[in-house]
């Protein structure tokens, strides 16, 4: 099959479906919210403020970017949680992974805590389907509570 490249001025109406500096910003912010998923610090929430108040247009892509890294560094922290001995003294996050379930793992945005309650859940074996489920839903939810915020209250609002 040949296909024709376009070269010349770009027909009227034409428009690039993500402009490349956007582009670059969320890939950044992915790469953000993946880093700050896992034991490492990151301030994803800054750089999802950023984009959004700067394409306040594009706010529902910046979300979903930052919510599918973020959700994607969780998983990782899980699965290294999977690998991981018996730890030799008990942990908060163990606990609590341990007296309520997958459920508790919609609480994987918190600081620290976060992180250490993906980890438990791969140490007890949790079902990776509700635990990605879980893991993505309370993400998400924090992302989409930055977003509204920079809409409501963030420059040019």
């Amino acid at each position: 099959m040949h296909m024709q490249v376009h070269r010349g001025p770009r027909p009227p109406g034409y428009h690039r479906a993500v402009p490349s500096d956007l582009a670059a910003a969320l890939a950044a912010l992915f790469a953000s919210a993946f880093l700050s998923a896992t034991l490492l610090p990151g301030g994803s929430e800054a750089g999802l403020a950023a984009v959004v108040a700067h394409w306040p247009g594009h706010a529902g892509v910046a979300v979903a970017t930052a919510s599918a890294g973020n959700t994607l560094g969780g998983l990782l922290s899980f699965g290294i949680g999977r690998l991981l001995p018996a730890p030799r003294t008990s942990h908060r996050a163990l606990a609590l992974a341990r007296r309520y379930g997958t459920p508790v793992l919609l609480l994987s945005w918190l600081p620290l805590l976060g992180d250490a309650l993906c980890v438990a859940g791969g140490w007890l074996r949790q079902p990776w389907p509700a635990a990605a489920l879980a893991i993505a839903a309370g993400k998400t939810a924090r992302y989409l509570v930055v977003a509204q915020s920079m809409q409501w209250w963030g420059p040019g609002a």
